[in-house]
Order: structure tokens, then C-alpha cells, then sequence
């Protein structure tokens, strides 16, 4: 399993006019902490495009249980359970800076190669940075 946190400031911006987070921007919040969550493995989402490998979002899925406000530091944790294969499953946890849960979400995204633009394996490479924390 491998697992990654990033931090977020709520800008006022991201607010709606009951001074909550708008519901909208968590998928990019998610889409901040799983860029991250793959730049720590030594990855960017630039160089798997300039590779010639696209990861469109299959599924999104977001529980909401607690607000976000304007200034709040947020903690995203990125959890990855499975090896990925052709495809890549995030889990993401959002806290406040008072361990407060926010929200849970998934994503599912699909390794797509760009010339053909059909379902691939995952990249040797990338497989092989992320294979130590799948050890049996």
C-alpha cells in the first residue's frame, strides 16, 4: 500500500456564500494531491504525456461529512491499495489542521496509450517504483 499527504489552504475564491468550501473544487483538490502522490514516487503526470501515456478519470465518487472554510489547512492524504495494472485506483482522505475528517473520495483513472488511444499497462517503470510498497 502507498500512501502520500499534501497540504492545501483554502483560498477565499474556493468559497461559496455560506462560506464553505463549494463542493466542486474537492476534484481539484483530489487532482492536486494525487500529482503530488505520483511526483513523490518520481513520476509527473507531464512526463507519463510526454511518454506518450494519458491518465483520464474513469470514476469519481466523494462522500461529504464535515465543511472546509476559507484558510483552513487542509491534509490530503493519497492512499493507493492495489498494484496498479491498467488501471489506478486513488483513495483520498481530507482532514482540517484539527484532525477533523472532512471528506473520502475515490478516483479510478485508466492508463491510455496516446497514439492509439486504448487501455494500456501501466509503464514498466512507473510499476517498478511502485512495487516495493506491494511487497508480500
Amino acid at each position: 500500500m502507498y500512501t502520500s499527504e499534501v497540504q492545501v489552504r483554502v483560498r477565499y475564491a474556493e468559497t461559496d456564500q455560506m462560506g464553505y468550501v463549494y463542493y466542486g473544487n474537492y476534484a481539484a483538490y483530489f487532482e492536486v494531491a494525487r500529482v503530488e502522490a505520483l511526483r513523490s514516487l518520481g513520476f509527473s503526470y507531464k512526463k507519463l504525456e510526454e511518454d506518450g501515456v494519458m491518465l483520464p478519470v474513469l470514476d469519481f465518487s466523494v462522500k461529504y461529512f464535515k465543511p472546509a472554510y476559507y484558510d483552513d489547512l487542509l491534509i490530503i492524504k493519497t492512499i493507493i491499495r492495489e498494484m496498479p495494472q491498467a488501471r489506478i485506483k486513488f483513495e483520498y482522505e481530507i482532514y482540517n489542521e484539527h484532525e477533523l475528517l472532512l471528506n473520502s473520495a475515490t478516483t479510478t483513472l485508466v492508463f491510455i496509450n496516446k497514439s492509439t488511444n486504448r487501455p494500456c499497462p501501466a509503464p514498466e517503470d512507473f510499476r517498478k517504483a511502485i512495487s516495493k510498497y506491494f511487497v508480500k
